[in-house]
């Protein structure tokens, strides 16, 4: 899997990420720094961390199902994609109900912890395809962090509109991402 490719992943996974953020943006009475940098460390650090693990259980099943990997990571990147999608459609009416003012680092952890699952399952795919683990982990760890850092500005700047909006943008990438990766092995032989 190419860099391009691995950044439009880094992408879509880090659209959750970033409308917590957005959100965190529109509860935030006064915006800080220090609260938008907390958010980007802990999302940045769990989407980097977690395709890690993925991968290193991906890659003990690869001589298992190297014949089928496009279909499983085409597959894997769809169903979160659409999953995406779904919540992204339940979530409209809810905008502004999550209140992360107080950031505490639990609670951090919690939040970084349930957007970052999707990377996880992501990084089993990158097992399969054996694709380059600290060059994938750093640039969705970065792309995390900065979406997230101004994702919390940008919330409080234009409310929850973004949020929403977001992780449909994200969902299509990762369905994008896993079409073509499906075709690359199928069709573009």
């Amino acid at each position: 899997m190419n860099l391009l490719s691995i950044f439009f992943i880094a992408i879509g996974l880090a659209m959750d990420a970033f409308a917590v953020s957005v959100s965190g943006g529109v509860a935030a009475k006064k915006p800080r720094i220090n609260d938008a940098l907390k958010l980007g460390l802990f999302f940045g650090f769990f989407q980097g961390a977690m395709p890690v693990i993925g991968w290193l259980a991906g890659a003990g099943f690869k001589s298992y199902i190297s014949g089928v990997d496009h279909w499983i990571a085409f597959l894997l990147l769809g169903a979160i994609g659409l999953h995406m999608i779904h919540e992204a459609k339940n979530k409209d009416e809810e905008c502004g109900e999550e209140d992360i003012s107080h950031l505490s680092i639990k609670l951090l952890i919690a939040l970084a912890v349930a957007t970052s699952i999707d990377a996880l399952i992501v990084g089993v795919g990158f097992g399969v395809l054996n694709t380059p683990l600290v060059s994938a982990a750093l640039i969705i760890g970065i792309v995390t962090f900065i979406l997230s850092f101004w994702g919390y500005f940008i919330g409080n700047k234009f409310g929850c509109m973004l949020s929403s909006w977001s992780e449909y943008l994200g969902g299509a990438f990762l369905i994008g991402i896993g079409l073509k990766i499906l075709l690359q092995h199928t069709i573009f032989v």
